[in-house]
């Protein structure tokens, strides 16, 4: 017997739903997909991030925590970022920031893959995407994409090196993004 087709959701129709829980979920080609809950190093590695970043920008310039990011179209995917930087003003209401120019994830175990694949795809297809940081929460490791004109240059960043990005002007050394954090 045939199985019927599973609902597939708009990005409308997810920021309107509600399962009245206070897990996490994205929307990944149409379909809910819960999120695994975040390891103390990953809250910790999260936290840094958002002082050391935050700390440098001007306004209107901002952090944006556990933020939704609309993947271009079709309108079937939302992501959730663990931090993103935006220079687009605050509206009251907007259920997402608009226009970031810096994306954060920091890998767990159970979310390395997706991120690395379908996120940093949909992220670099966003005009206003400068750069894209995929921060390891198992080891000291920072995988830098950085925009140039057309292309994408990505950089690995292992130990002791320091992060330079665009978006800050002051470098971030990898001791300060895991200080605390067990790794």
């Amino acid at each position: 017997m045939a199985q019927p087709a599973e609902k597939r959701w708009t990005v409308e129709e997810f920021l309107a739903w509600d399962d009245g829980t206070d897990r996490h979920y994205e929307l990944v080609d149409g379909q809910i997909v819960a999120m695994a809950p975040p390891s103390e190093a990953h809250g910790t590695i999260v936290a840094n991030l958002t002082i050391r970043i935050g700390s440098q920008l001007q306004a209107p310039c901002r952090v944006v925590g556990e933020a939704g990011v609309v993947a271009t179209d079709p309108n079937d995917t939302y992501h959730q970022a663990d931090l993103l930087v935006t220079c687009a003003p605050p509206e009251r209401g907007r259920p997402h920031p608009v226009d970031p120019v810096l994306i954060i994830e920091v890998l767990s175990p159970s979310s390395a893959v997706h991120d690395r694949g379908r996120k940093v795809e949909d992220y670099s297809r966003l005009l206003s995407v400068k750069e894209i940081l995929l921060v390891s929460s198992e080891e000291r490791r920072v995988r830098y994409w950085r925009r140039e004109g057309s292309r994408w240059i990505v950089e690995d960043l292992i130990g002791e090196a320091e992060l330079r990005l665009e978006t800050v002007p002051d470098p971030i050394p990898l001791t300060a993004i895991y200080e605390g954090s067990g790794v």
